[in-house]
């Protein structure tokens, strides 16, 4: 009878070292922006271990401090009934076989769940261990200081989210992908690399005759915007939008640019970033700005051009079909 309570004893010591053992590296292998992630977006478990895992000195002191005394009884039971080395090798196999390496494997794999549902027996031994991990914790946090938030780069960020293509388990499907690792890329390109140089650019000068051959012009192009320049490229004055022509009478004398109302607009320098681009788009409010270099103008850059990066494919509209047809 004896035996065999010492059997259940060992039996139940090495389960609770098995838990003691998977709980630590479960809880050590949680990142606590991904934690702090999955608790806004309502995870239970995330919810549960945040603050444990916020204060980790304290639970893995208490996790270590549970083990060890589990380790040393599981070495005293089995003693009574065996030599002192014969006690020692079948403990040391029995801990490293089945409350080490296998609990921990298993842990690793399903840290957030298996840690979260352990959570009560956690904070269990917290409690009972609390007088000597407090001052552990309180000696760690002083030599160590506390612990860093780590983020991830932009390149480390991309290659997470293209991960997401690899597996059919993503919530993201492509185009998410591809908009999101456009977007990420934005800071790292410049102006000039979407621009359109100006000699392939539609545009007038203030002097420019709006003549009945021009509007035919003009319709042919489906241009819903066209800048407006000095003839030496040096000075940028507006923008026509062409729906602002519908109320101009084209019947009596001829119209010239400068006769318009232009929409002001600013330029942006060839190497800025995209980013700083797509800021710029929001706040001026504007559709199409020049590009230029040294005092020069040498482009121009659409939002169409900063979606289509962003998207990474063309967006093709009426008159682009159009012009396809032709």
């Amino acid at each position: 009878m004896n035996i065999f309570i010492s059997i259940l004893t060992v039996l139940a010591l090495l389960i609770f070292s098995a838990i003691c053992s998977g709980l630590n590296v479960a809880l050590l292998s949680l990142n606590i922006s991904d934690l702090e992630r999955k608790a806004k977006i309502g995870n239970t478990y995330a919810k549960k271990l945040l603050p444990l895992r916020k204060n980790s000195s304290l639970t893995i002191a208490s996790i270590l401090l549970c083990n060890v005394a589990t380790i040393s009884a599981t070495s005293l039971v089995l003693h009574r009934f065996l030599g002192s080395w014969l006690s020692g090798l079948i403990s040391t196999l029995l801990i490293v076989v089945f409350s080490e390496v296998i609990p921990q494997a298993i842990f690793i794999r399903h840290a957030l769940i298996l840690a979260g549902k352990f959570v009560f027996i956690l904070r269990l031994m917290i409690i009972v261990t609390y007088p000597l991990a407090k001052p552990l914790e309180l000696l760690l946090d002083k030599i160590l200081g506390g612990e860093q938030q780590a983020l991830m780069s932009r390149s480390e960020l991309g290659i997470l989210i293209g991960e997401h293509t690899k597996t059919k388990s993503s919530e993201l499907d492509d185009n998410e992908v591809e908009i999101m690792m456009g977007a990420l890329k934005l800071s790292e390109k410049q102006v000039k690399t979407i621009m359109t140089p100006i000699d392939k650019t539609y545009w007038f000068h203030q002097d420019t005759k709006l003549t009945p051959k021009k509007i035919d012009e003009i319709k042919d192009k489906g241009y819903s915007r066209i800048p407006v320049f000095s003839k030496s490229l040096a000075t940028f004055y507006g923008t026509i939008l062409m729906k602002d022509l519908v109320d101009v009478n084209f019947d009596g004398d001829t119209v010239e640019v400068k006769d318009l109302y232009l929409h002001a607009g600013d330029t942006v320098g060839s190497l800025v970033a995209l980013d700083t681009l797509f800021r710029r788009f929001i706040t001026t409010g504007n559709h199409l700005i020049p590009v230029e270099r040294n005092e020069s103008v040498i482009g121009i850059v659409t939002i169409e051009d900063l979606l289509e990066e962003i998207l990474q494919q063309e967006i093709v509209d009426e008159t682009d079909r159009i012009k396809n047809r032709i």
